[in-house]
């Protein structure tokens, strides 16, 4: 005799009464009670199904901030693209930048990465009224941008919301300070500031914050207020944390049941599915949102540690390509990483034959795709050192993508041209020439600065003929309309034996530019232009001794402070002044004058490393550098939490 589908509602009260064991436990009572042919596979699709169901019932309502908690929900359980479909017109015609800020938020969620420049736009702007939604929402999306106008927030004191808003996005950027000073708000005298507090370090706290939040729960004088530190002991793992946030599933303040229903899947209670499988038929709407989102994250793998290093010799080198180098790595609008670098086919020369050929990971740098060919060779002898660009300012997240490269002809030509993708680098424009004189012009890997008026450098080093005048100086050529259109600058550095070589420019705190230069003088020096780049300072030391090698020098998002990569190893006398290892960061928290937190990413005294490119994603700091053995050079990526530049070695 066939026996018919038991229905999600007949099972409800089965999982009431089993409500006090284990999910797993429930789930088979239940099944081998209503019928032998039942299996847990059937009843978990019905659960999903009427997840679903309550989900896109939710983000069609006409209750804004419910529809957008649906749509983060939908986005988690893997309907990104849905999501996008149904907001991406609401944004269109949207004026309230609080509603702005949501919708925003979530297009980012689900893919759609351009979306963060709205809401540093509104956090950056005149207006106050959505300063607050901007901060929170690039909070719970891990962007600031270039951090300016995040840490600018943290600064004021005028707006106690935005501040703690914005201490939250920096700190999960990798910000100590930030962490810090939330830590030290936990305490506030103001019980609002307590509260928001304990909800931002539920989800970057740790279990050294325990203590301090069971004093602030001590505090708290109505149930909303204490529900705060209630979860974000959960979320930290205290066993009466969670204990009382599954209480609270069945608090008759249905905001408390809504906390609680989302704090359950993020602290993953897996105990309490059964329970929120009844909340689906909650009278509330924000709260059967709530369940239906915590069920499907729990019912999916736990999330990978965000907190590890990743590493991995994405391009290794092979007997007919025995070198990969000069790297570049650009965070594309759908969330992925595009990794292109230097091919070289049967030589490896700097005047070997090679071609740009990219990569592109979707789960940031752990696997990548095949190999595709991003610029052909188009010269004599190659095409080579590629740096990867946003055009658009001021934060750059929605403009084109410029590709710049080196074409190389001969020892006396080798020019810098750009070509411009507006679909994400499926395809690119026709080549600008950039480095438009004569002479042999060398600019490394990732290397081109986009200042905050707009203007676009292009640091070279250059020489007549390079087999016959093996000195270089160094200067910029300046774009003031998106690249467009070039010139040089109207001076040059030079420097003893060999020159100013392999140049890289950065904005000062104060608008000044920076240009550093591996030198043969056994440390880095630097110059400063006070006019965008056309005139230059005498170069000085940068304070830093190092080998004649290449140094990459960038501007932390979440703290505001330098980061140096360099080789940490000048040995006077020996050739080039030591070998390129081992490769090292240092940070400078006073804009270049003083340099701390030496580490070492690598220091094997049988390879080399050299020619970094770097950029931040999120929290991390993304890199990619040359690795030299035995003759061969593959091309490396690493990818490690900002915060780890700021711990005790």
């Amino acid at each position: 005799m066939m026996q018919r589908r038991i229905s999600l509602g007949e099972i409800t009260p089965l999982l009431r009464f089993f409500g006090g064991a284990t999910y797993d436990v429930a789930l088979f009572v239940v099944c081998w009670l209503c019928a032998p042919n039942l299996f847990a596979a059937d009843f978990a699709h019905e659960v999903h199904g009427s997840c679903l169901d309550v989900l896109r019932e939710g983000v069609r309502s006409d209750e804004f901030w419910p529809s957008i908690h649906a749509a983060e929900a939908l986005t988690l359980a893997g309907h990104g693209e849905e999501v996008r479909e149904l907001l991406e017109p609401k944004l269109k015609t949207e004026t309230d930048d609080q509603k702005r800020c949501g919708l925003s938020r979530e297009l980012v969620r689900a893919g759609d990465h351009s979306k963060a420049a709205v809401m540093l736009r509104i956090l950056a702007g005149d207006d106050e009224y959505g300063h607050v939604h901007a901060a929170e929402s690039l909070y719970k999306v891990w962007e600031i941008g270039d951090g300016v106008a995040m840490r600018r927030a943290m600064a004021q004191t005028k707006n106690a919301n935005l501040r703690l808003m914005a201490a939250g996005a920096l700190a999960r950027c990798g910000n100590p300070a930030a962490l810090k000073l939330l830590r030290e708000l936990i305490g506030d005298d103001d019980p609002e500031v307590r509260r928001l507090t304990a909800w931002l370090l539920a989800r970057i706290g740790d279990s050294s914050d325990i203590r301090v939040l069971r004093h602030g729960l001590k505090q708290a004088d109505t149930d909303f207020a204490r529900c705060y530190f209630e979860h974000a002991l959960a979320m930290l793992g205290d066993e009466a944390g969670l204990k009382t946030l599954a209480s609270n599933l069945d608090h008759d303040d249905p905001t408390v049941r809504v906390y609680a229903a989302v704090f359950a899947g993020e602290a993953r209670a897996t105990s309490l599915t059964p329970r929120l499988i009844q909340m689906l038929d909650d009278p509330t709407l924000d709260v059967r949102i709530r369940a239906a989102q915590s069920i499907l994250v729990m019912s999916q793998a736990k999330p990978v540690d965000d907190d590890d290093e990743i590493v991995s010799d994405v391009f290794p080198a092979t007997d007919d390509n025995p070198r990969y180098s000069e790297g570049s790595i650009i965070a594309l609008k759908d969330g992925s990483l595009l990794y292109a670098t230097t091919e070289f086919i049967k030589g490896g020369s700097d005047f070997s034959s090679a071609q740009i050929v990219a990569r592109v990971s979707m789960d940031d740098g752990r696997t990548w795709s095949p190999q595709r060919i991003l610029q052909k060779n188009v010269g004599n002898k190659n095409v080579m050192s590629a740096t990867l660009r946003r055009l658009s300012l001021p934060a750059g997240e929605d403009g084109p993508i410029g590709m710049f490269y080196l074409v190389k002809n001969g020892y006396d030509d080798l020019d810098v041209y750009l070509r411009v993708s507006h679909d994400e680098t499926n395809s690119f424009g026709d080549p600008v020439l950039v480095s438009d004189k004569p002479g042999y012009h060398v600019m490394n890997n990732d290397r081109v600065t986009a200042l905050s008026s707009g203007r676009l450098l292009v640091p070279v080093a250059s020489t007549a003929d390079v087999h016959q005048v093996n000195h270089f100086v160094s200067h910029c050529f300046l774009s003031d309309d998106g690249g467009k259109t070039w010139r040089d600058s109207r001076e040059s550095i030079d420097l003893p034996q060999r020159g100013a070589m392999e140049p890289e420019v950065f904005e000062t705190a104060d608008g000044r530019v920076g240009m550093i230069l591996r030198t043969q003088l056994g440390y880095i020096a630097v110059s400063y232009s006070a006019d965008g780049g056309d005139t230059w300072s005498k170069p000085t030391s940068l304070g830093v001794t190092a080998p004649e090698a290449p140094a990459t020098l960038r501007r932390i998002p979440a703290t505001g402070d330098l980061l140096l990569v360099f080789n940490d190893n000048y040995e006077a006398g020996a050739g080039h002044g030591g070998k390129r290892t081992p490769l090292t960061l240092a940070v400078s928290s006073d804009d270049g004058k003083t340099w701390s937190s030496h580490q070492n990413i690598e220091d094997r005294k049988d390879q080399t490393y050299a020619y970094t490119s770097l950029t931040f994603v999120g929290h991390r700091a993304v890199m990619s550098y040359y690795v030299e053995e035995k003759g061969r050079i593959s091309s490396r990526f690493r990818s490690i939490p900002v915060r780890s530049l700021y711990e005790e070695q």
